[in-house]
């Protein structure tokens, strides 16, 4: 499995409804508002680049009102939750 996060710049009357818009794409676990630099964090979990890719490039690139992205690959977990078990039932 392939963890992202994915940080979102949004016309700020619109970080409401594109953050909606973002927790409706599959592979997109979670969608926060934020402080700082950016308005909106999003978690992702797919199986591979190749479906990160088309996460960012066929979905995300549609929604409008999104000003920026900066997207970071997770290399390693430090968590005491196996997110692995938890997102492969029905495998």
């Amino acid at each position: 499995m392939l963890t992202a996060i994915i940080l979102f710049s949004i016309e700020k009357k619109h970080i409401n409804e594109v953050a909606e818009q973002l927790a409706n794409i599959p592979g997109i676990s979670e969608v926060y508002s934020v402080s700082g630099s950016y308005d909106v964090a999003a978690i992702v979990r797919v199986r591979a680049n190749e479906d990160l890719a088309d996460l960012v490039t066929q979905k995300i690139s549609q929604i409008d009102s999104i000003i920026r992205t900066e997207t970071m690959l997770a290399f390693q977990t430090h968590s005491k939750h196996d997110l692995e078990a938890m997102f492969s039932v029905g495998e």
